[in-house]
């Protein structure tokens, strides 16, 4: 007994793409970022389409931009510190010490205040 079905796949039929609906018009936008890559992406030709300012480097991850002579600069990432790092900016080594040597003598009772 031999499959009505042999030979055929998902989704092919007798009309074929036609039974797809037809394709929207669709427009490439360049864009490059600072290494000088461009990228092309596409996007549907309407009124209700916003093509944006900016598009992320699919090849280094940068910001892209729409002018090629001046490209968007990369944003700025600044670590976290911990909070050593901002006592360490307010107080030098010094105060530190001074600091320690008080709270040390408090806990020893040799406070002579």
């Amino acid at each position: 007994m031999a499959s009505a079905i042999r030979g055929s796949r998902v989704g092919a039929g007798p009309m074929g793409e036609a039974e797809r609906g037809d394709q929207i018009e669709r427009a490439s936008v360049s864009y490059w970022c600072v290494n000088g890559h461009e990228v092309r992406p596409s996007f549907a030709v309407e009124e209700t389409v916003v093509i944006p300012d900016q598009w992320d480097c699919p090849k280094c991850g940068l910001p892209a931009g729409r002018d090629k002579n001046n490209p968007p600069s990369a944003v700025v990432n600044i670590p976290y510190k911990t909070h050593l790092a901002y006592v360490k900016e307010r107080r030098t080594d010094k105060e530190g010490e001074k600091i320690l040597e008080d709270a040390l003598r408090k806990l020893r009772g040799d406070d002579l205040d």
